[in-house]
């Protein structure tokens, strides 16, 4: 289709914002990442159509048997696609700055990164600042949702690759249940390979006073073991009975209003 043809046609579709869809490792377009992104697509509908537009960002993955193998393997495939979609964003820099100035596109674009998705969506701008920009990514993202981080939980710290992902948001909510088991899968690995650290997935950021102040943490500990059983991973969809869950509510209305809601607002925590 080309980039200049796919930007377009999401500037004139009907939905006022963008979602774009980062899914985790050992997922596959079929069974895993189209039917999900269908299934989200169809709750932003019922909720408000022409709201959101949902687009699945497809990263190489693959199912080899033995998860900390396939793991490992994933781990590569999302360091090295970060370059991709590090030149991706560079194309939609272009063609914006490019766009006609009585054309202009006025949605707002929000990232939903899910368990390994997170490393990916990472790299990327890692990549995109060291290699296209002067020093420091630009204000894109109106909302980031890091759902079940397979990443460290310092990333968000100063000094880390994961700073840049606040400094191009207007608002970071990370979303993290301590019983996730498919993170074990990860901790497994990482210490396999001499990284020994706590996920973000599992306790939200290590020092929340060490994060920008868009930074909010969610506390999934709950119900996430009821929502994806026995996992515990996959709990931002529905709920048990398949209705729209309460994770989701919570991401619909920081897209709908632009605002996070806690309960604990000076220590930017809430509890699902």
């Amino acid at each position: 289709m080309g980039s200049k043809e796919w930007l377009a046609r999401l500037r004139d579709s009907d939905a006022k914002q963008i979602l774009f869809f980062i899914h985790g490792f050992s997922n596959l377009p079929e069974p895993h990442i189209f039917p999900r992104t269908q299934k989200l697509q169809k709750f932003f509908d019922v909720k408000e159509e022409n709201l959101v537009k949902v687009v699945p960002v497809v990263w190489p993955c693959d199912d080899d048997p033995g998860i900390v193998k396939d793991y490992w393997d994933d781990q590569k495939s999302a360091d090295m696609s970060a370059f991709s979609f590090a030149r991706a964003l560079q194309f939609f820099m272009k063609w914006r700055d490019e766009e006609p100035e009585d054309n202009p596109c006025l949605k707002r674009i929000n990232i939903l990164a899910h368990s390994m998705g997170n490393r990916v969506f990472r790299e990327t701008l890692s990549a995109w600042n060291k290699y296209d920009l002067a020093n420091g990514v630009p204000l894109l993202f109106r909302n980031t949702i890091l759902m079940a981080a397979d990443i460290v939980n310092e990333s968000l710290e100063e000094g880390q690759d994961g700073r840049l992902i606040s400094q191009s948001s207007r608002n970071v909510s990370v979303y993290y249940a301590t019983d996730d088991l498919a993170l074990r899968s990860s901790k497994i690995s990482n210490s396999k390979n001499k990284v020994a650290s706590r996920r973000l997935g599992h306790t939200g950021p290590e020092n929340m006073q060490k994060t920008q102040s868009n930074v909010y943490e969610i506390d999934c500990d709950n119900f996430n073991n009821r929502y994806d059983k026995p996992k515990g991973h996959s709990y931002f969809l529905g709920d048990e009975k398949g209705n729209i869950g309460v994770v989701f509510d919570h991401i619909f209305n920081s897209i709908k209003t632009g605002r996070v809601k806690v309960d604990d607002e000076q220590n930017r925590r809430h509890i699902l």
